[in-house]
């Protein structure tokens, strides 16, 4: 199920007043985002129903939680991926675009297995692996600089 048409008109308003609770509520955001390629060089890509474009799979990183735990919950949740080898941290990412105290970890999951493709969901409405030169024409500009920087080789960012 898509975020509804009638309420995207609110979606800035309320992003704002999340990301200004955020704010006060916590002294620094940190997510997670998995580029995760099959066998065949393809890169695993998802849409959100609350945000335009494709992006890598990712979210937040819960109170509690480690990296690697947030990690395998959001790949499970929105690709149904399992490791079956630990992935590797490929970067730090500061993200100013949303708040000046979010940072993003990127992680390169080339080891897992995927019983089944996720069903589509309130969250994620399309998904799909795509090869890094024939990227859908909306996916986001930073998910094709992260793509860039670990399949060919170009200079790592500092900001997501």
């Amino acid at each position: 199920m898509a975020f509804p048409a009638l309420l995207r008109p609110l979606w800035p308003f309320t992003r704002r007043l999340l990301h200004s609770y955020w704010r006060f509520s916590r002294g620094l955001t940190v997510g997670v985002r998995g580029l995760v390629l099959d066998k065949d060089g393809r890169v695993l890509l998802v849409k959100h129903s609350y945000v335009e474009g494709w992006h890598l799979p990712g979210g937040g990183v819960e109170a509690g939680e480690t990296l690697i735990e947030a990690l395998a919950r959001e790949m499970r949740e929105e690709g149904n991926i399992e490791f079956t080898k630990t992935p590797e941290l490929y970067g730090m990412y500061f993200n100013p675009r949303d708040s000046k105290r979010d940072h993003v970890a990127l992680f390169v999951i080339d080891h897992y297995r995927q019983p089944a493709p996720p069903k589509p969901n309130r969250e994620i409405t399309e998904h799909g692996f795509f090869s890094p030169n024939a990227l859908p024409k909306d996916a986001t500009p930073a998910t094709r600089a992260r793509i860039n920087e670990v399949v060919n080789g170009a200079k790592s960012a500092d900001k997501w």
